[in-house]
């Protein structure tokens, strides 16, 4: 059997770094939440550019661009609520809110530093998040808050 995994070394984004991807999914996820918006089909994207790094993008079949990846928001938060609430899966935890939040983040960092692995530093790689709910099949966003922002 052969071992297909990539063989590179993750860049750990640094405190700052993390720091300021954690203010800016609270704010996305608080803005989706409040509009009613934080569905089952409610997702996070996030697109990485690395100054002088090609990065080859697909497309969807109606033509929009794919993301980098993607998290399914429920997997972590109940939907249906205007507030952020953890999903039914953290009700036995000792904070159920912050093991959702904990859990979301670590798995978003994780993603995140797949995508900078070929960089030597976080500054000046930039980050795009979008957050809501993409009409079917994937392409247009129906509902989405988003924000770009450059890592520290």
């Amino acid at each position: 059997m052969r071992d297909h995994t990539p063989n590179f070394k993750l860049l750990e984004l640094s405190d700052a770094s993390k720091a300021l991807v954690r203010e800016t999914v609270t704010q996305l996820l608080e803005k989706l939440a409040g509009d009613g918006q934080l569905t089952p089909d409610a997702r996070l994207e996030f697109w990485v550019e690395i100054p002088g790094v090609k990065h080859p993008r697909g497309t969807f079949r109606g033509g929009c661009l794919m993301p980098d990846s993607y998290l399914c928001l429920s997997d972590w938060f109940a939907t249906g609520s205007s507030a952020i609430e953890p999903a039914a899966e953290y009700a036995s935890s000792e904070n159920p809110l912050d093991a959702a939040w904990a859990d979301f983040l670590g798995e978003l960092y994780y993603q995140i530093e797949i995508f900078t692995s070929v960089a030597s530093a976080n500054q000046g790689i930039t980050v795009e998040l979008w957050a809501g709910t993409r009409g079917r099949p994937e392409c247009e966003w129906m509902y989405a808050v988003d924000k770009k922002i450059e890592l520290p």
